[in-house]
């Protein structure tokens, strides 16, 4: 098939390059200059594990324009730009909008049926209330006849978003219109995974679902964890048993100092709107959320009991990308350490393999090591991301304050987990 993607972002280009590989035709449009360029030179605009060679090898079956033209020589457009918040929570549909405007008018130039997918995180009726009639408006075409219009989430994992995108757990396509639905089952036809198809807003909503009972699984492993931690138990060694029931499962009980990231703040929050929106009052979110944001303070209170005064104290963080194997740093759990340790009036000296570019552009004011085994010169480190190579580090002799669970760490001579 001939594929547009509309945003370049680490869904966009990862889905793109994707469906390269399967033997598809993409071309991405993007508004940012530099991410074109990046892309046309074979170089992703983000960092994710795998993506580099998959572009190489495939870089003869995309192009990226800035020219939404791009459009009428492609069967089926993917709507993949970002969905930011808004200050009380709910998601921000501009670029959605833009985008939709855009296709709309494409439409309105092109002969035949052409499907439009919104995979962009979008709440419930989105699809239907907001991108359907613009791209009415600008086309005069009618939606599920002239064009097929359909919803299909991603479930990428930032730092693993090349095996989830050809390794799938499942594949959900909320459609209305048959002929959608054909054009989609075809595309995704060499996928061996369950395919739920279900209407648009279902689709949607599933999305969210995922996302916030994760979310909760987090939240709910760092309360106990907190429990724990005044008990003097290891709340590892518990969810190892709690894990073993089959009704519960033992992924994402990783208490610790919480989760980041573009998706799950950025969705729980949205869902907290929304659900206000229709009238519903969110209690089990809204405590996801409130646990969340106090878990990285726990770090803190810890550090401060073995170092009462931190002014002027060389506190050496290690870890900035919200997660490993990935330089985005939104909603990292470095972000509110850093802002504590900088009202403490600490020295800050700073390292993360991927990350220190972009935490710079926040934080220009703080130290940045070029190794590691800098940071271990500090008075004490805090483990906020749990890369791999923080695993072969010498922390005797030193203070560690552990978020991740390092286990190497457990060698220092200080050594405090936050849930264990």
């Amino acid at each position: 098939m001939k594929i547009s993607i509309v945003g370049s972002g680490y869904v966009g280009v990862t889905t793109g390059v994707g469906f390269a590989e399967l033997g598809n035709d993409v071309t991405f449009i993007d508004v940012d200059e530099n991410k074109i360029k990046a892309i046309n030179s074979a170089k992703p605009p983000i960092f994710e594990k795998g993506l580099e060679e998959l572009m190489n090898k495939n870089r003869d079956k995309y192009k990226a324009t800035n020219n939404y033209e791009g459009i009428l020589d492609t069967d089926i457009t993917f709507i993949c730009v970002g969905t930011p918040s808004k200050d009380d929570g709910s998601i921000d549909l501009s670029f959605v909008e833009s985008a939709a405007r855009e296709i709309g008018k494409m439409l309105k130039r092109k002969d035949g049926f052409h499907t439009v997918v919104v995979k962009s995180t979008v709440v419930p009726g989105t699809t239907e209330e907001v991108v359907k009639p613009l791209i009415e408006k600008e086309s005069g075409k009618r939606a599920f006849e002239d064009f097929g219009l359909a919803m299909n989430p991603e479930f990428l994992r930032e730092g693993s978003a090349v095996d989830d995108f050809f390794n799938p757990d499942r594949i959900v396509i909320g459609v209305k219109d048959d002929k959608t639905r054909e054009v989609l089952e075809m595309l995704y036809s060499p996928f061996n995974c369950p395919k739920l198809v279900t209407d648009i807003k279902t689709a949607e909503m599933i999305k969210y679902a995922s996302n916030a009972f994760l979310a909760t699984k987090i939240s709910f492993a760092n309360e106990i964890g907190n429990i724990c931690k005044k008990l003097g138990i290891d709340a590892y060694e518990v969810f190892k048993g709690v894990g073993l029931d089959h009704r519960i499962n033992p992924a994402f009980f990783r208490a610790g100092i919480g989760f980041g990231g573009s998706c799950f703040p950025k969705d729980v929050k949205a869902l907290i709107a929304k659900a206000r929106d229709v009238g519903e009052e969110p209690k089990l979110l809204k405590a996801v959320m409130d646990v969340n944001e106090g878990q990285p303070m726990r770090l803190i209170e810890l550090l401060k009991k073995h170092i009462p005064n931190l002014r002027g104290k060389k506190v050496g963080v290690l870890g900035l990308a919200f997660k490993p194997d990935t330089d985005d740093i939104r909603e990292s759990r470095a972000i509110p350490i850093v802002e504590e340790l900088l009202k403490e009036q600490a020295e800050i000296l700073a390292y993360d393999p991927k990350a220190m570019d972009n935490f710079k552009q926040l934080f220009p004011q703080i130290r940045y090591a070029e190794t590691p085994n800098e940071v271990l010169n500090a008075d004490a480190v805090l483990i906020v991301t749990e890369w791999k190579e923080f695993e072969q580090l010498d922390y005797k002799g030193k203070i560690v304050i552990d978020g991740r669970r390092v286990e190497k760490a457990r060698e220092a001579a200080i050594y405090e987990g936050v849930c264990w």
